[in-house]
């Protein structure tokens, strides 16, 4: 029977796949002891980028670079919990868009932590119970997250990696009829990030409880069969939730930003993002900020975004700011920045920019 054939070769060709990755399994324990012995960082993204980009570019018939990425993530998280145990903390609760995105890098085998707060998040960190932090820094619908922000100006650790994430929002029930349903539960925003899908299946009429999370919604929506949530596709399966329609957010580009958060410095890389905390004397007057400016674009530093925070240094109204910059600490044009500003910028972390 030719399906059985083909069944054989791809029998044949996993027992291959498994041997090799045993291989690089052995190879990876080796580096793991070289690490360790070197306190050098087990997390890399510069490497785990670099061999990305290397099997891409042989361009395989079949296997597109985000399949060479879901991959190889996987490979990476399995190779990294082999080299050291890895333990990660993230803002909850699980089945949260941030706990997708911590899976999206750490992988399956970690130990994870949920937080019910961006505070607690990082400071289960601080404390050296976990070895990173991930929690979200800004949404290219509704802007930066202020208490990601406020923390960052205070904490010790910084950013090492980036990961931008789509938001796609699913329509969860047990119901297996839309008139059934009486309650709709989810994060109060996400009501209104699907509101055309809403009205055109005529569901702006039943009563809508908004909760802490979307992966909330679906637990709430499992023990009652004539409710349904908003919530992630991750968030249905983990609560056993039938999805009934994907993707219904009105805006098919809404993205949010999360950052991985640890105690090491990663190496320049030629495509990397720095971010400044900045507290500037006397920002309260004429041309402060605008020097700050000058000296950036003097330096021939691109910035790509700037975010101003109320201060909390004293009751008057004066503001910090969260700025973002290609480059890293160590370019020398970006060194030449703090040198200037020695006093008055915190430098909150250099990664390699999200491709």
């Amino acid at each position: 029977m030719k399906l059985q054939h083909f069944r054989e070769e791809i029998d044949n060709i996993d027992d291959k796949i498994l041997e090799l990755l045993d291989k690089r399994m052995e190879i990876v324990k080796r580096i793991g002891k070289t690490k360790t012995t070197n306190n050098i960082p087990i997390y890399h993204p510069k490497r785990e980028q670099e061999i990305i980009n290397r099997l891409s570019a042989k361009n395989p018939n079949f296997l597109t670079k985000s399949a060479i990425e879901a991959i190889y993530l996987e490979v990476f998280a399995v190779s990294r919990n082999l080299e050291l145990p890895e333990k990660v903390a993230y803002l909850g609760p699980i089945g949260s868009y941030t706990h997708q995105a911590a899976e999206s890098r750490f992988g399956a085998m970690c130990e994870y932590f949920s937080h019910n707060t961006i505070q607690s998040t990082i400071k289960s960190l601080e404390s050296g119970r976990v070895s990173y932090a991930v929690i979200p820094i800004e949404n290219n619908q509704n802007g930066f997250v202020g208490e990601t922000l406020d923390l960052l100006r205070d904490t010790r650790y910084n950013i090492v990696a980036e990961v931008y994430m789509p938001i796609h929002h699913c329509f969860a029930s047990l119901s297996e009829k839309l008139d059934e349903i009486e309650v709709l539960y989810s994060k109060d925003i996400a009501f209104g990030q699907c509101f055309n899908f809403l009205n055109e299946h005529s569901l702006d009429h039943i009563e809508r409880i908004p909760v802490e999370s979307t992966a909330k919604a679906a637990q709430l929506a499992s023990e009652n069969k004539k409710s349904a949530a908003i919530c992630s596709s991750i968030a249905s399966k983990l609560y056993n939730v039938p999805v009934m329609f994907d993707n219904i957010e009105d805006t098919s580009g809404n993205k949010t930003r999360f950052i991985i958060m640890s105690n090491f410095k990663n190496q320049k890389s030629g495509n990397d993002k720095t971010t400044i905390f900045a507290n500037l004397e006397g920002s309260d007057k004429p041309g402060v900020l605008y020097q700050l400016l000058y000296d950036v674009r003097d330096l021939n530093i691109n910035m790509t975004s700037i975010q101003s925070r109320p201060s909390k240094m004293n009751g008057n109204f004066e503001y910090c700011f969260f700025i973002d910059i290609d480059g890293h600490i160590d370019d020398a044009n970006v060194s030449e920045l703090f040198s200037r500003y020695r006093k008055e910028l915190k430098w909150l972390g250099s990664y390699l920019k999200n491709c």
